[in-house]
């Protein structure tokens, strides 16, 4: 079962490579060759100039096993990996080019904060994910049952005669073992080159990652990671005045709280699920840059410097238009509207919300989230209002949604032969286009299968599942149970009274049946539960018909 990563990002904080001191510094004469675990302690004159390239990605990587592994091993003298240093002739402070995952491991134990204490709490501004906890509380036990705490093992040798021989054996290790270090000489580009080095070689950064540490001064990156942590952590638009700086931040919790409330754990166990799947994971972190790129119709020949061509996606112009960094962060709030309003779309209580139901069109058949699929969810709002056909879709929803629920499977087809994210998008907004217009003429279920097989472009690789297609072994899997919960949801499901589709808890308003104009009042019995959109777009578009042909 796959288990919460430790989030260690708040231990050693970032700086910029280039950042500068009033202060006048002068060249080392030697620099340290070891590191004790006591220059990681809160007082420790190393420790307070301890730093993190600000491209560095989030320390966020490892289990509570490896955490724990780490402490353990050494305490016992294991080997560890030398740790790769370079000390800023600017500012005085030393960043690590390497290691920083092992620094940051020890020094969560010297702290006793893996992710839920002090420091952390005052760098994600008291927001931490139920997972991130989980995680914390999992890694202080597993510390706990294998060595000890950091202050156990501190006065251990203060009270030898009273602790444990297995605890002093460790405590008289930790008086003496260190850290190898080494050091970078250079200036500041010759540390950024040896970070981007090193670390593509033992555990290559994830390309999504390295998009957006190479474009970490462009208003996608900026803006993808605002919106990844709610606006806490490590503020990558500082720069910026203070009043775009609050806008930032309360853009990026609006969003967070439209698509990732509540917090979904590893398997479903309501109705009320995000519609943007789990925000505190690997995989949220490139969808929401993704939906950041694909909302603001931005290709990556725009931002990455390896590519040459840019220019806007749609655009008729043939010149050449690169994404510029963003030094004042206007384009980096003019994005993240962009994101909110197509948010807002799917999801919330706003008007213009169809508020879709996360379980129809986010999650697969087995319960897991769609990241193309909720990428597609956006793609096919947008064409809905390009087109004018909202009415005609709210017309049609009940069925729409009861043919994806029936063929759920569809969707996991279609992202098993496309692959992940946008690589997806165009096949999922076919599918959802030829529903409709199917739909809308009448045809039943077969024949509309038949016209996505052949008809499509491109090419839907649906196919109905029997039962003959399905094994299953004696013992429920995971995935299993998720699929019952999933199919138990939507049964139970309320509807909207006006287009008979399911509601989700987070995007219902409750309508006058008989409305205020017409001499409704408020009493329950003239309230009914619906769809954002159906109760304002919807409804008054169609009386606004009504009245016109009176």
């Amino acid at each position: 079962m796959p288990k919460h990563m430790v989030n260690l990002d708040a231990l050693i904080p970032r700086e910029d490579f280039e950042a500068a001191s009033s202060e006048v510094l002068t060249q080392p004469s030697g620099l340290m060759a070891n590191l004790g675990v006591t220059d990681l302690g809160p007082d420790s004159l190393m420790y307070n100039v301890l730093r993190k390239p600000d491209f560095q990605r989030e320390t966020a990587n490892w289990t509570p096993d490896k955490v724990a592994a780490l402490v353990r091993s050494f305490l016992e003298g294991d080997l560890i990996p030398a740790i790769i240093l370079w000390r800023s002739p600017k500012s005085g402070n030393i960043f690590a080019i390497d290691g920083a995952h092992r620094l940051s491991a020890l020094t969560a134990w010297v702290h006793d904060d893996y992710g839920d204490k002090h420091r952390s709490l005052r760098f994600f501004d008291g927001v931490i994910p139920n997972e991130q906890q989980r995680a914390a509380e999992t890694t202080r036990r597993l510390i706990q049952e294998s060595v000890g705490s950091f202050t156990e093992l501190k006065l251990a040798l203060q009270n030898s005669d009273t602790t444990p021989k297995e605890k002093l054996r460790l405590a008289r290790n930790l008086s003496a073992f260190a850290l190898q270090l080494q050091w970078v000489n250079g200036e500041a580009e010759k540390a950024e080159s040896s970070f981007f080095r090193i670390n593509q070689q033992a555990t290559p950064i994830d390309p999504t990652e390295l998009d957006m540490i190479k474009a970490r001064r462009k208003p996608n990156a900026l803006a993808a990671r605002a919106f990844i942590r709610a606006g806490t952590g490590h503020k990558y638009w500082s720069s910026f005045e203070d009043s775009v700086q609050l806008e930032i931040e309360s853009l990026a919790k609006d969003v967070y709280d439209l698509i990732f409330k509540p917090t979904l754990d590893l398997s479903i166990r309501s109705a009320d699920l995000p519609v943007a799947g789990r925000g505190y994971s690997a995989d949220s972190v490139k969808m929401v840059f993704e939906l950041v790129n694909f909302v603001n119709q931005l290709q990556p020949d725009m931002w990455r410097d390896d590519i040459p061509g840019r220019k806007r996606a749609g655009s008729k112009e043939e010149a050449k238009i690169p994404l510029a960094d963003d030094t004042d962060g206007t384009t980096t709030i003019q994005f993240m509207r962009s994101v909110k309003r197509a948010a807002a779309k799917i999801a919330g209580n706003s008007p213009s919300s169809l508020g879709f139901h996360p379980a129809v069109y986010f999650y697969s058949a087995t319960g897991r989230f769609q990241p193309a699929a909720f990428l597609a969810a956006v793609a096919f709002t947008q064409d809905l209002s390009l087109k004018r056909r909202l009415p005609q879709f709210t017309e049609l929803r009940e069925e729409f949604e009861n043919f994806l629920v029936k063929y759920k499977h569809f969707l996991n087809q279609i992202v098993q032969a496309y692959g992940s994210l946008q690589r997806s998008v165009p096949s999922i907004l076919e599918m959802y286009k030829i529903l409709l217009d199917s739909l809308g003429d009448e045809l039943g279920e077969e024949e509309i299968i038949a016209r996505m097989q052949t008809h499509s472009s491109p090419r839907l690789p649906v196919k109905v599942i029997t039962a003959d297609d399905r094994r299953h072994g004696r013992n429920f899997s995971s995935e299993t149970k998720n699929a019952i919960v999933l199919k138990a949801t939507l049964d139970s499901s309320s509807r909207c009274e006006i287009c008979q589709a399911r509601l989700h808890l987070k995007s219902m308003t409750i309508d006058h049946k008989i409305r205020k104009e017409d001499g409704g009042t408020g009493e329950p019995g003239n309230g009914q539960l619906t769809h954002p959109y159906c109760n304002s777009g919807y409804k008054e578009s169609r009386h606004a018909n009504r009245d016109g042909l009176n």
